[in-house]
C-alpha cells in the first residue's frame, strides 16, 4: 500500500510540472491548428490545384494484381496533401516570424525628459538623503 501512495504522489508531481502542462497546451493548440490547416488545404487550396491540373483525382488510380488492389493514387494524393500542408505551414510561420521581427524593430517610446521642477525636487531629495 505504501508503494502505491508513493507512485501516486510521484505521478501527481509529474503532472504538476510546468513543462508537462506546457506540452499539453501545445498539443491541444497543435491539434486545433492542424484542423485549420487541413481545412485550408482541403477546402481552399486543393480545389484551386484541381482546376489548375484539370480536375485530376489521383485517389482513384490503382493497379489490380490478382485479387488485391494497389491504390497508388491514394498514396500520390497523400504526398500531394502533405506537401501542400507543409507549404501552408511554412508560409504561415514565415509570415508570423516576419510580423514578429517587424514588431521587435518598432522603436520603443522613451520616457520624456523630466521637467525642471522634477529635476529640482530630485536634487533636493538627494541633498536631504546625504544630510541624514
Amino acid at each position: 500500500m505504501k508503494e502505491t501512495k508513493g507512485f501516486i504522489a510521484e505521478f501527481k508531481a509529474f503532472i504538476a510540472r510546468g513543462n508537462v502542462l506546457d506540452m499539453a497546451v501545445g498539443i491541444i493548440i497543435g491539434s486545433a491548428f492542424t484542423a485549420i490547416v487541413t481545412s485550408l488545404v482541403n477546402n481552399i487550396i486543393m480545389p484551386i490545384v484541381g482546376v489548375i491540373i484539370g480536375g485530376i483525382d489521383f485517389s482513384g488510380l490503382k493497379v489490380t494484381v490478382g485479387s488485391a488492389a494497389i491504390n497508388y493514387g491514394v498514396f500520390i494524393q497523400a504526398i500531394i496533401n502533405f506537401l501542400l500542408i507543409a507549404l501552408t505551414v511554412f508560409i504561415i510561420i514565415k509570415a508570423l516570424s516576419k510580423a514578429k521581427r517587424k514588431q521587435a524593430e518598432e522603436p520603443v517610446e522613451e520616457e520624456p525628459a523630466p521637467t525642471p521642477e522634477v529635476e529640482l525636487l530630485t536634487e533636493i531629495r538627494d541633498l536631504l538623503s546625504k544630510r541624514d
